[in-house]
């Protein structure tokens, strides 16, 4: 039997191609949702500073920011089962390199060019997983289930986290961060052994059953070139600077503002992306059935600003308190899980209305071009920071926040009038 008569391209192989990407988008939100979990870990560890934490942290982000548009156009060229194995066996060794030679141990302290250089080059290997997995989406999944697989996909990057804030901190208290580098390199090379087994390209009528009839990309000349797209690639960057704000300095909020214990702040943390989880999820669905992704962008872009706000004012009223305690406290935590939750939601209805979009064959690239948006953000958020609690504090860091979300919606709202004006002339046409 050849190799290619071995390949399943049934309806129902298209499952294990999502558990595929959901696996190496996991394992590789575990390091860079999980290693902030560590935040306050790391400081002690590595004897940094909050903005050279700051700086080391946003690092990894910089790494990936850079990366995604390459991986993304290599996606399209090569296919989504190069890219992937490639990638995670870099990142993997990578990780094995941290675990050797970044690692503190005892009186040794790595120098910080060691820690820095070893995040940007996780970061510049891993981001191949995001435009891969997207794109195995596109050609494998109708458009009535694309909402709801890419939100499936996107739910690896909150479980990740949560798997990230559940066993990092506790590993890397317990048996330092070279042990915590290597279970990060482990679960890289387990999710190349899924992407090997399952991940390939579908049948050529597989794959044309996978795209609606008359879909067309947005522009022959691909999404490089068309504006509705690098405004949707904004406004999604946009709207994760409030995200990688709590995902970056939660822990460092809750510790230092809210005086809360490792145990209450991993709680949190868990629960913020446990709940984007479940959120994503329904939201493909939701989505799905009702054909609103623009409009759920929008509310999410809303509701995010009205909690960041709220969160500032109550860190406010924390200092003009003397402090959070008792009843402040509680509050504090409830309302950063809540306001993290709210601006994870969104992620994999809009990488689904950015991939219809750009159209199927352009995938790849579209979704390099927003990750290259999100981590840029990443890596400025982080570095931000603690200039901004330098200049007034944490409500200064959450009104910040809410701006940031306040902004990405126009963009998002400018992206998506052309496409909903062009969908209600084609059913206008269909009607007459």
């Amino acid at each position: 039997m050849t190799p290619s008569a071995r390949i399943d391209s049934s309806p129902s192989h298209r499952w294990k191609v999502l558990a595929a990407g959901v696996a190496a988008n996991a394992a590789f939100s575990v390091a860079f949702s999980g290693i902030p979990m560590t935040a306050v870990l790391m400081r002690t560890g590595y004897r940094l500073d909050n903005a050279t934490l700051g700086l080391v942290l946003g690092l990894m982000g910089l790494g990936i920011a850079v990366s995604e548009l390459p991986w993304g156009l290599l996606t399209d060229r090569w296919g989504d089962r190069p890219v992937l194995l490639t990638g995670l066996g870099a990142t993997a060794a990578a990780l094995v390199g941290m675990a050797c030679l970044a690692a503190p141990s005892g009186s040794q302290v790595p120098g910080i060019d060691w820690l820095g250089s070893g995040l940007l080059l996780v970061g510049l290997l891993g981001g191949s997983v995001n435009g891969a997995s997207g794109r195995a989406v596109m050609v494998w999944f109708a458009e009535g289930e694309r909402g709801l697989a890419m939100s499936i996909r996107q739910t690896a990057v909150p479980l990740g986290g949560a798997l990230g804030a559940l066993l990092l901190p506790a590993v890397a208290l317990r048996f330092g961060f070279a042990a915590m580098y290597g279970l990060l390199a482990a679960l890289c090379a387990l999710s190349a052994l899924l992407a090997w087994a399952w991940v390939h390209e579908p049948a050529p009528s597989a794959q044309r059953a996978a795209s609606p009839i008359g879909a067309k990309p947005a522009r022959q000349d691909g999404p490089l070139r068309d504006a509705r797209v690098w405004r949707l690639v904004a406004g999604i960057g946009i709207l994760c600077a409030p995200q990688f704000a709590v995902l970056s300095f939660g822990t460092v909020f809750l510790h230092d503002f809210g005086h809360a214990g490792l145990a209450a702040i991993a709680a949190a943390m868990t629960v913020v992306q446990i709940g984007a989880m479940a959120m994503r999820v329904w939201s493909g669905r939701w989505t799905d059935r009702r054909r609103n992704r623009p409009a759920y962008l929008r509310a999410c872009s809303l509701l995010s600003v009205l909690l960041f706000s709220a969160l500032a004012a109550l860190a406010l009223a924390g200092e003009a308190a003397g402090g959070a305690s008792g009843p402040l406290r509680a509050l504090l935590i409830g309302l950063l899980a809540l306001s993290g939750i709210c601006v994870s939601a969104w992620h994999g209805v809009a990488y689904t209305e950015l991939a219809t979009l750009a159209g199927a064959a352009r995938a790849g690239t579209a979704l390099g071009m927003a990750n290259t948006s999100v981590f840029l953000v990443c890596f400025l958020t982080p570095l931000g920071i603690p200039h901004l609690l330098a200049l007034r504090g944490w409500p200064l860091v959450w009104l910040v926040a809410a701006a940031c979300a306040g902004a990405a919606l126009p963009l998002l709202a400018a992206a998506a009038k052309p496409a909903q004006a062009k969908a209600s002339k084609a059913a206008l046409s269909r009607s007459t």
